[in-house]
């Protein structure tokens, strides 16, 4: 007997959290752009029938924002993380067990509600989260987690569904996957679409009755539990607990080529303080840290990229020791004359905090060090981010480096200094 899935997708995440705050963008055509406001990373539905795509920079479609009234919106991550996690603590009251998939998708295992009128409780589900956080969700339910998110990505698309499809015993569920494209199958990445395509595979009905010989052949044994999904055979249960990430990344273009040494070094303690943060979240500490910068990769001269790996005599979390030895790693591959366009670090060989093992020869008070990134976090999260920071981050409000941000909207719900005011 297989379980029971329900996969809850948020509509247009980012665009959603933009409206919450600012009800007049509703029913307006709105984009979110991505970091130096770049690339389209978000669309409203009016914003995709004018035919604006995903990832298209937006200088490229300057003009047809401006022309047809577009609403322009830079992304704010902060909100939208703190929106996503009162999403997924909504959905936590209807079934302790949720996997977060990503910043707007969970699955839920509604296995022990077998008797119940699952559609209606979808709906239910539905209303709730929209009512308590104003986020419009669509919500796909089916025995295994395949058929869950193609059945979510129908009901999104449907006005008869409106929002909720329940595929368990459905009388419609090959007229389902006979009108899912191979390419929208969760799991069938760009090359395995064109390889079934080419194979006159062209729906997620023709994937389902594919003989077995053929996907293992061509797409392993993971493409083989892709199909048995399709046939309403669960592969793959709900991973409430997340894997432990194996790195941290932090990593950002600037908005204006920089040349100087000193420029370089604030920005790479801003990246690092940030990294930094993220590994006392997950109580965990990086064993190696990795410094990489490059020129603009687009120019065909003055190209240059490097990067320098440092492996930490002890494990830390420590901002302070990481801004050492993330300079340290600077002035070994900086060169001048270059025009640098990115930086960034990477935290890796992480292992949980309580899993240190101490050096002889450590100089370092693990104990004071401790406390004292504990208190930095707590005044950071009490008062707002950046109100205790490292020198070596800098003090210009507004350095060559520093990230676009022209349209952002307030941090409603993370900023004491930024809560809506009611007048």
């Amino acid at each position: 007997m297989s379980g029971i899935f329900a996969l809850v997708d948020c509509n247009n995440f980012y665009v959603s959290c933009e409206r919450v705050f600012d009800p007049k963008l509703v029913g307006q055509p709105v984009v979110v752009l991505s970091n130096n406001d770049g690339c389209v990373v978000s669309r409203s539905n009016e914003a995709k029938e004018l035919g604006i795509k995903m990832g298209v920079p937006e200088f490229e479609i300057h003009e047809l924002l401006q022309d047809r009234g577009v609403h322009v919106c830079s992304s704010n991550y902060a909100l939208y993380g703190d929106m996503s996690r009162r999403v997924m603590a909504t959905l936590s009251d209807f079934t302790p067990d949720v996997e977060i998939y990503s910043i707007d998708e969970a699955f839920l295992n509604l296995s022990g509600f077998g008797r119940s009128d699952l559609s209606g409780y979808g709906r239910r589900m539905k209303a709730t989260v929209e009512q308590w956080t104003g986020i419009p969700v669509s919500i796909g339910i089916a025995r295994t987690k395949t058929l869950a998110k193609l059945a979510a990505h129908i009901a999104k698309g449907s006005e008869k569904a409106e929002g909720v499809l329940n595929l368990i015993e459905s009388l419609y569920q090959d007229r389902a996957l006979e009108h899912t494209e191979v390419g929208e199958v969760w799991g069938v990445g760009r090359n395995y679409a064109r390889l079934l395509r080419e194979r006159g595979i062209q729906n997620a009905l023709q994937l389902r009755d594919a003989d077995d010989f053929f996907v293992k052949k061509h797409m392993g044994v993971s493409g083989l539990k892709m199909v048995r999904e399709l046939r309403g055979i669960s592969c793959y249960s709900l991973e409430s607990a997340p894997p432990p990430k194996k790195g941290i990344t932090v990593s950002r273009s600037f908005k204006t080529a920089i040349e100087t040494l000193e420029q370089l070094e604030e920005a790479v303690a801003n990246y690092v303080s940030v990294a930094a943060g993220k590994l006392r979240k997950e109580r965990a500490a990086a064993g190696a840290l990795t410094l990489f910068l490059r020129t603009n990769r687009f120019k065909k001269t003055g190209v240059y990229a490097n990067s320098h790996t440092t492996d930490l005599p002890v494990p830390t979390s420590d901002t302070s020791e990481l801004i050492r030895y993330a300079h340290e790693g600077l002035r070994k591959i900086y060169r001048e004359g270059f025009r640098y366009k990115k930086a960034g670090v990477m935290m890796h060989d992480l292992i949980p905090e309580n899993r240190i093992q101490s050096d002889l020869f450590d100089r370092v008070d693990r104990t004071r060090s401790g406390k004292l990134m504990r208190t930095l976090d707590d005044i950071n999260a009490a008062m707002g981010p950046g109100t205790l920071k490292y020198a070596a981050t800098g003090v210009d409000p507004n350095p060559r480096w520093k990230t676009v941000a022209e349209k952002r909207s307030p941090s409603y719900t993370t900023n004491w200094g930024q809560l809506p005011e009611v007048s």
